[in-house]
């Protein structure tokens, strides 16, 4: 886990766990090191699963989420390089340079696509060529979201601004600082839904109309905790889950909940220790914990449906939820397939060893999963 000051440049950030608590990083953790996860038992392979498709990027090391728009999924990685791929025959269409190393990406709609550089520039790309950049006024985190025309970010500062998708001319900004030194070099919550811009600021899921950015409603998540900032930091993180009017939610290292985004209101709120995204479907959401079992929480009411814990003291990705099974990666480059009703073990493939660089994504029916050293696969399950 990382965090960083928005006081400060990116050289200056605070590192720590200790016993799953994060922790000043001049402080340094004690005690034994860190227990070793059981080994993985025999493969059951009792679904098939077959490798479709691979193209290869160059290194991946910022925190990447792919894009999906219909058969079409795009990728990057940290030199700038990004790449959109047919995700039904692994078809390249284009490559482009953002002209600088990454620090947020991708969004993308299938037409244009916007990534964050380090040097805090938005970079518009469109059939393969810069179209437009953009200073944003701090670090960026979160991958844009293009959509309607526009490209909407939200800035480590939690300032949300749209851009029109053609020019690159502000349209609008809005600034909800609460006072927080420190935030998440994690991504954020940035997402549509219908008329309404939903995005995450601080552990709060909000409304915004995406015409002139106002808020339409506001919905706390979780509360925030403890009496230092590190403790109190618990900003909505990673992947939601949407289906219908619920959307699903982590904020980190404090809950998972669920909102009624057509109304405004909280569905329900449960205690949940981890950083990653949350996935799901009509009946379930699911979730990794930091500590490595993987949750089912009732979409309707929250009570947990089940738990695995075969998976424990394992660094994992985000799930996804695809068919019949959950797919997560992991950082031993591991890709475990396991089923949506138990979380049994169904499968298990390692890609090219190196670890998994993001959440699992599927487009064209194509699981398709990102490793560090640039590999980009694609997975199709019975």
């Amino acid at each position: 886990m990382t965090l960083s000051k928005l006081s400060t440049p990116l050289a200056s950030v605070l590192r720590a766990t200790c016993a799953g608590i994060v922790v000043a990083a001049l402080a340094a953790c004690s005690g034994t090191s860190k227990p070793k996860p059981d080994e993985l038992p025999a493969n059951p392979s009792v679904l098939g699963v077959s490798q479709a498709w691979s193209v290869k990027l160059p290194a991946v090391s910022f925190p990447l989420s792919t894009a999906v728009s219909g058969d079409r999924v795009t990728v990057a990685a940290s030199d700038g390089t990004v790449v959109a791929i047919d995700a039904r025959q692994g078809r390249e269409l284009w490559r482009a340079q953002a002209g600088a190393p990454l620090s947020a990406g991708v969004g993308s709609d299938g037409q244009l696509a916007a990534v964050v550089t380090r040097n805090n520039e938005l970079v518009a790309i469109e059939a393969g060529k810069v179209i437009w950049k953009e200073r944003l006024p701090a670090e960026t985190f979160t991958p844009p979201l293009v959509a309607g025309r526009r490209v909407f970010v939200q800035t480590a500062d939690r300032t949300t601004a749209a851009f029109d998708g053609q020019t690159g001319r502000r349209l609008w900004q809005q600034s909800r600082a609460g006072g927080e030194t420190l935030v998440l070099r994690k991504p954020g919550v940035l997402m549509p839904f219908g008329d309404t811009l939903v995005t995450g600021i601080g552990a709060r899921l909000v409304g915004m109309n995406p015409a002139n950015g106002s808020s339409r409603w506001e919905v706390p998540v979780a509360s925030p905790r403890g009496t230092n900032d590190v403790e109190r930091l618990v900003d909505l993180t990673g992947s939601v889950s949407r289906v219908g009017d619920s959307i699903c939610a982590r904020a980190y290292y404090a809950a998972v909940g669920c909102v009624d985004a057509q109304r405004g209101t909280l569905a329900w709120t449960q205690p949940a220790v981890g950083s990653e995204g949350v996935s799901g479907d009509d009946s379930f959401v699911y979730g990794v914990e930091s500590n490595g079992t993987v949750l089912a929480w009732r979409r309707a009411d929250g009570q947990r449906a089940w738990s695995m814990d075969r998976l424990r003291l394992r660094t994992l990705t985000a799930p996804l939820a695809v068919g019949r099974t959950l797919v997560i990666g992991e950082d031993t480059g591991a890709v475990h397939f396991l089923s949506r009703q138990d979380g049994a073990v169904l499968n298990r493939l390692v890609p090219d060893g190196s670890a998994v660089a993001a959440a699992p994504t599927i487009a064209a029916d194509t699981v398709v999963i990102v490793t560090r050293n640039g590999g980009v696969f694609g997975y199709r399950p019975e």
